[in-house]
């Protein structure tokens, strides 16, 4: 009886060996890589987003190099991630590879100053959808949920209090931006003045997070993810996975 036991186990763990690993759901590319200012919240975004792919069951490969925006290279993702990038980053050949990429169906998440990120490229700023203009100082204001049909909102109240570094952006760079989170300007001072630059603020409506179909793709943009510990909250997490999992795959949306 024993050796027949002992048998079967043997014979089921040589099935088990010969079977493929369970393949991933998708493929992501993440991109940390700056011109400009680095933040110091790169560090700890990328560990949530390895913690995020064991958790989430898709595969990350991490790159500062520019030399992956390559179509032999990008073509094994599904999405790219940039992850606090600043200024100029790519050149003329990675950046048409990014834009073929995106116009074969795939998707881009764009976090916090991916906005701040090559200024002069039309095709970029379009796709992230704003660009960029000045912030004030940390603080703490209130947030509002202004689309329960986007994946990663479903457990944000409707209104929540966050502290972080708020962008004030330009105009809209393209028709059609869908918003998810915006800001209540009356709960914190938007008032920014850096000598050659300044700000007041963007009104009544400032958006902080949207999303958009791109030139054959999908695009999702946070301006959220400034602070280190952000990183480390759960429903922030969840914002940027629902991002993802939607500009990935084209999944999650709720009627």
């Amino acid at each position: 009886m024993y050796k027949l036991t002992a048998r079967l186990a043997l014979l089921a763990s040589l099935s088990l060996a010969a079977l493929p690993a369970l393949a991933e759901q998708f493929s992501v590319l993440l991109f940390t890589k700056t011109g400009g200012w680095h933040h110091k919240s790169i560090n700890a975004g990328v560990d949530a987003m390895q913690e995020m792919a064991e958790r989430h069951h898709f595969s990350l490969d991490w790159h500062e190099m520019a030399s992956v925006f390559a179509d032999d290279k990008l073509k094994n993702y599904d999405a790219i991630v940039f992850l606090n990038t600043t200024a100029d980053i790519l050149d003329d050949e990675q950046q048409a590879a990014m834009e073929r990429f995106i116009q074969s169906g795939k998707g881009f998440v764009g976090i916090h100053s991916a906005s701040d990120t090559e200024y002069d490229w039309d095709w970029y700023t379009k796709m992230v959808g704003r660009t960029f203009h000045i912030h004030p100082a940390i603080q703490t204001a209130e947030i509002d949920v202004i689309d329960r049909k986007f994946p990663g909102v479903e457990r944000m109240p409707d209104t929540f209090l966050w502290t972080d570094e708020f962008y004030e952006f330009g105009a809209e760079r393209i028709d059609g931006l869908n918003y998810i989170l915006s800001i209540d300007e009356s709960t914190y001072d938007p008032v920014a003045d850096w000598g050659r630059v300044a700000g007041k603020g963007m009104g009544d409506f400032h958006p902080i997070a949207w999303y958009h179909e791109y030139d054959g793709g999908r695009a999702f943009y946070t301006g959220l993810g400034h602070v280190p510990s952000t990183f480390s909250d759960k429903m922030f997490l969840e914002h940027i996975y629902g991002g993802l999992y939607w500009a990935a795959t084209g999944k999650g949306m709720r009627k």
